[in-house]
């Protein structure tokens, strides 16, 4: 998803109707554009990995970029930056970028490889990758109109001396520019960089009531000659300022607030205020801060058996096993990493080992510890788990819908929308328990005609064409069971239920420019000579396989381009009732189609 830059302006579609000597307005949707949220990974389940969220908000607007953790022992900015990738928004854009430098944070360390910060020079350099990562950061700040670069500086930055550690030297509780104003080169415009920031230091010190911790404005002045700072030129802010002549600013949280959570809040003031000034309108922050909590791991062992490990549960081993852990269960999803003492790197996590010795499995979320699961290696040909406190001894299935991996335990539901595809993966047994003659079967669903023994691990099921009916609860295709057997006696029973797909809204763009969301009960105007070009259509899950946009007799897909007049007869502008929204062979939704006179001189969107 390509943001762009500079602000956006509402597309509205309107016709004009001279019969009646008059214009109306027809919007082809009294619905907003819905907000959008796109994640990308690089090099992922590793210290390196990068997490990038793209939002576009419901209406369109200016983008600003938030990166954190560019520096790895400054947790006040990368946790503030991670609460701002679930926001969803009115309008406006954001890319949030909460941890840039991961294994430097891993580490608890400025820059084990060098500071980061200071690898954004002009010149491309992609020999390490550090130099990799400021690559893609790079690129992310081209589609932006404003950066946001967030961390915590020691002391307390003030603009005469005070004393040791509260002087101009110092970097914490400060809005840091390049520069008091910065004139674009061949236009004359200026960013008035020092207004701006005294500006939101204004309304976030009204909200400080200790004087200690309150914000000033810091002006590097990283171009004039003499400047203790010439290093900035190398910052991430002074390449967006000149490089690309956005507005760019550092926030510095300072190191001696007295708790994680003080810092967190003042760069959500400080942010907050920003996204204010710049026209970007939140809809729902989610902001919270919980402590860590694993729930459990998910370890593979020779990769065939599988367990499923609680904080401090132990992992007995022969010498000379191999191990993966797949999964890892927490109460959050970034700023996760795996460390198998004496073993691989920093990020062990889906990654096969050989285990030969005592060891422990660490957990953190970032740099933070919060799990360890004990690897104790026998002497004697035994595998299994030696636990520390109780745990059931429950049978689970491990089940693929989507771009997720479920654990199910035994007696549970799995809610799925008709039409999704799944996978069965495996079965998580008790330690005890014996693999022969063990079958997971779907009933309802036969993988292979030719030979159907019962055992439905690894197939594709669609949900919405591979059951039969009849062997659904009630015979309504509602309902079904998937029954781990061991021989003739059932030793797990879990159930997936299947709830009717709903359409949510369909994004059409129209002749290159003009974008309109429909929504069920919307009418689709139309005229002869218009493209459409189906962006996107969301329903209540299961993702966009399948999907497709039918009108008369023809069908696109997200991403596809028709036009109007292929659709009606030669030479005329024959009436096309509706548009049918499908996935797979369910019909979603019925779309009422208008086909509306040609207009003889082309129209405008107004502004």
């Amino acid at each position: 998803m390509h943001l762009g830059r500079g602000p956006r302006r509402k597309a509205v579609l309107f016709f004009f109707f001279s019969a009646v000597q008059c214009i109306c307005l027809l919007v082809l949707s009294s619905s907003p554009a819905l907000s959008k949220r796109k994640h990308i990974s690089y090099f992922p389940n590793t210290a390196y990995e990068l997490n990038v969220y793209k939002i576009r908000g419901k209406n369109p607007g200016n983008t600003l970029m938030l990166i954190g953790g560019i520096q790895g022992n400054e947790p006040g900015g990368f946790l503030s930056a991670d609460l701002y990738a679930d926001m969803s928004l009115e309008k406006g854009n954001l890319i949030v970028v909460p941890r840039a430098n991961f294994y430097s944070i891993l580490m608890n360390h400025r820059g084990p490889h060098g500071d980061m910060n200071r690898k954004f020079s002009h010149k491309e350099n992609s020999k390490s990758m550090e130099d990799k990562i400021v690559s893609i950061l790079k690129t992310l700040i081209a589609e932006s109109d404003y950066l946001l670069n967030l961390h915590d500086g020691s002391g307390y930055y003030y603009p005469t001396y005070i004393d040791k550690w509260r002087n101009p030297s110092r970097f914490g509780q400060s809005i840091i520019a390049d520069c008091e104003a910065y004139v674009l080169p061949g236009s004359g415009r200026v960013l008035k960089l020092g207004d701006m920031a005294r500006k939101v230091i204004s309304e976030v010190n009204s909200h400080i009531r200790n004087d200690l911790y309150k914000f000033h404005f810091n002006n590097t002045m990283t171009e004039a000659p003499g400047s203790p700072h010439g290093e900035q030129k190398k910052s991430a802010t002074y390449y967006a300022l000149t490089k690309h002549h956005i507005p760019a600013f550092g926030v510095e949280t300072s190191k001696f607030l007295p708790s994680i959570d003080l810092k967190v809040h003042h760069h959500k003031l400080v942010i907050n205020s920003f996204m204010k000034m710049f026209d970007i309108i939140p809809e729902n922050p989610g902001i919270t801060l919980d402590t860590p909590a694993l729930k459990y791991l998910v370890v593979s062992i020779n990769r065939s058996s599988a367990t499923v490990l609680k904080d401090k549960e132990a992992l007995l081993l022969n010498a000379g096993d191999s191990i993966q852990v797949s999964h890892i269960e927490a109460n959050y999803e970034r700023g996760l990493s795996l460390d198998i003492l004496g073993y691989g790197g920093l990020n062990d996590f889906r990654k096969d080992f050989t285990i030969n010795r005592n060891t422990s499995i660490i957990v953190r979320k970032d740099n933070q510890k919060f799990a360890e699961i004990p690897i104790r290696v026998s002497d004697r040909r035994v595998t299994g788990i030696v636990r520390h406190t109780p745990v059931s001894d429950r049978i689970y299935l491990v089940v693929e819908a989507g771009p997720h991996r479920i654990l199910l335990a035994d007696g549970e539901t799995l809610d799925l929308v008709n039409g999704d595809h799944m996978k069965i993966v495996d079965i998580l047994l008790p330690e005890y328990s014996c693999l022969e003659k063990l079958t997971v079967n779907f009933k309802g669903f036969v993988g292979n005609w030719e030979n159907n023994t019962g055992e439905d691990r690894g197939y594709d099921i669609d949900t919405g064409s591979d059951l039969l009916r009849r062997y659904s609860r009630f015979e309504k295709g509602r309902e079904y069971e998937i029954l781990a057997r061991q021989g003739e006696n059932v030793i797990g029973r879990f159930t997936v239920r299947l709830n009717p797909p709903k359409l949510e809204y369909v994004i059409l763009q129209l002749n290159g420019s003009f974008q309109t969301v429909l929504t069920p009960g919307d009418t689709l105007f139309l005229r002869g000579s218009d493209e459409i070009r189906l962006e996107e259509i969301k329903i209540n899950a299961g993702g966009n396989k399948g999907l497709c946009l039918g009108i008369s007799g023809s069908e696109i897909r997200p991403g596809e381009t028709i036009k109007v007049h292929d659709l009606l007869k030669a030479g005329s502008e024959q009436e096309i009732q509706e548009a049918v929204v499908r996935k797979g062979k369910t019909i979603l939704c019925r779309i009422p189609v208008s086909i509306l006179p040609l207009l003889k001189k082309s129209h405008r969107p107004l502004n």
